[in-house]
């Protein structure tokens, strides 16, 4: 994730010949960790640093058998039989609050740490009430992955803290679950504040987007360019957010989606969460939902690879229908088909089956 905030100056990388840029510290096409020579000092956006924020049992998986070979991991973090390097919780990890309910975030294969986050809450009840939200790290600056993390659950806690039910009519109940997705962006921007330096040359930030559905009521907003969606089983797929990137911008000047997010700069982001973000506001969009469907929250590790609502739609629906309509194991199988067009960015699925 790029943030388009200043001018840097663009060099190759020296291991594939790929474009960076001088704020970048790890090549976004094969993931090779650039020397101080390739990257300059500058003040633009790091992330070089271990992530410090606890990841409990209670919403991250915990690390099992050595993938590899079964095998016992050690003190050390290493496979005591065959000496492979066990993957960290952070890496990737799963939430299911509800058998209707489900996300997977995964680092995917190029990046060298999982800056992307998600937070995910739901009532047991199918179809009720559920609180999705996404927050993609920006990688070029310092502690995105513990930045993002924290964001995603201030705001699922502020999303959680509210309900309208019983608010009178449906433009009511939108509008006090669209003022308590801006509390939530609020709250996830202190997050990402509280989680960098005061005086850091490159102070963390992240992407927002979250989407709420209360009994039939279905509200989303974004910061940034991680999405949602709504992909009725018998109507037109729905894309609830816009993009606020440098390429919605060339999309709405008439510019084609496939080389408007094709460009050098496809993914440079025009709003973020952060100390130096210039608003944090999200855009919201009301729907009502009428029938079955599937409500999709993800951050762009997913739809690099599938852009429009109608396909993302087609491979959602085609991709449960393998995992017979499971919401954890179809969001597993998406992040899978994703890091196999490449896995160029971390990747999280959220979703919830209506």
């Amino acid at each position: 994730m790029d943030v388009a905030m200043t001018s840097t100056t663009e060099t190759v990388c020296p291991s594939c010949g790929g474009p960076v840029s001088e704020t970048d510290r790890f090549c976004e096409a094969c993931g090779a960790e650039l020397t101080p020579a390739t990257t300059p000092s500058s003040t633009a956006l790091d992330t070089d640093t271990e992530p410090t924020i606890e990841i409990t049992a209670a919403t991250v998986e915990e690390v099992g058998p050595c993938k590899s070979c079964g095998g016992t991991i050690g003190p050390d973090g290493y496979c005591e039989t065959c000496g492979t390097k066990a993957a960290k919780p952070r890496d990737h990890f799963e939430e299911q609050p509800a058998p209707w309910v489900a996300g997977v975030c995964d680092r995917g294969i190029r990046h060298s740490r999982n800056e992307d986050a998600m937070a995910i809450a739901a009532d047991a009840e199918p179809g009720s009430r559920a609180l999705l939200v996404v927050c993609d790290g920006v990688s070029s600056s310092l502690d995105s992955d513990v930045a993002s993390l924290a964001a995603a659950r201030a705001a699922c806690e502020v999303l959680q803290a509210g309900h309208a039910q019983g608010l009178g009519t449906e433009s009511s109940r939108g509008s006090a679950i669209a003022a308590r997705l801006k509390a939530a962006a609020d709250a996830a921007s202190d997050a990402v504040l509280d989680n960098t330096s005061p005086d850091s040359p490159n102070p963390a930030s992240c992407t927002f987007v979250a989407a709420v559905l209360e009994d039939g009521l279905l509200v989303a907003g974004n910061v940034g360019d991680s999405r949602a969606y709504w992909f009725p089983d018998e109507a037109e797929a729905v894309a609830l957010t816009v993009d606020d990137s440098w390429a919605a911008e060339l999309i709405a000047t008439g510019i084609s989606r496939e080389e408007a997010e094709s460009g050098p700069h496809a993914h440079a982001i025009t709003r973020w969460l952060g100390k130096d973000a210039p608003d944090h506001t999200p855009r919201t969009t009301t729907l009502h939902v009428t029938g079955p469907g599937w409500l999709l929250v993800c951050s762009d590790g997913l739809w690099n690879y599938c852009s429009e609502a109608a396909p993302l739609a087609d491979l959602v629906r085609q991709t449960a229908a393998g995992c017979g309509g499971e919401p954890r194991a179809t969001a597993s199988a998406l992040v899978d088909w994703a890091n196999a067009q490449g896995g160029q960015d971390n990747i999280t699925v959220a979703l919830a089956r209506i």
